[in-house]
C-alpha cells in the first residue's frame, strides 16, 4: 500500500480528507527515498517509528471539529502493511553482526570528503 492509500484509509476511518493525513502517511515511507525494496520498513514501521511520527507532527492531527491522534495514524499504517506491529528489536533481530559494527575495523576517510567541497 503506498501512502495514498493509507491516506484515504486514514480519512475513510476517522473523516476528512486525505490529505489530512498524508504528511504523517508520507514520512513513515519517506524511507523509500534511501533504500527502494520492503527492507525500507526497518527505519520507521515498528514502534519507535510510532513515537518519531508524535515527536515530529504533534501528538495529534486537528482533522475538522476533531482531533486525531497521530500515534493511532502511524499504528494504522504499520498493522495496515505489516498485520503487526513491530518494534526495532524484531528487524535487528536477524541482524548478521559485522566487524564494523564494533569499530573493530577503521576506515581512513580524508576530512575533505567528510565536509565537502565547500569546506576545503
Amino acid at each position: 500500500m503506498n501512502s495514498w492509500h493509507h491516506a484515504l484509509s486514514a480519512a475513510r476511518k476517522w473523516g476528512g480528507e486525505p490529505e489530512d493525513y498524508l504528511a504523517v502517511e508520507e514520512f513513515i515511507d519517506s524511507s523509500k527515498q534511501i533504500i527502494g525494496d520492503v527492507r525500507h520498513r526497518s527505519m520507521y514501521h515498528h514502534t519507535a517509528g510510532v513515537y518519531l511520527c508524535q515527536r515530529i507532527f504533534g501528538d495529534t492531527l486537528q482533522v475538522g471539529r476533531k482531533r486525531i491522534p497521530v500515534r493511532l495514524i502511524a499504528e494504522r499504517h504499520i498493522l495496515e502493511d505489516l498485520g503487526w506491529l513491530p518494534s526495532p528489536a524484531d528487524y535487528i533481530a536477524g541482524m548478521v553482526i559485522k566487524p564494523w559494527m564494533s569499530g573493530a575495523q577503521r576506515k581512513e576517510v580524508p576530512l575533505s570528503t567528510l565536509l565537502g567541497e565547500d569546506h576545503r
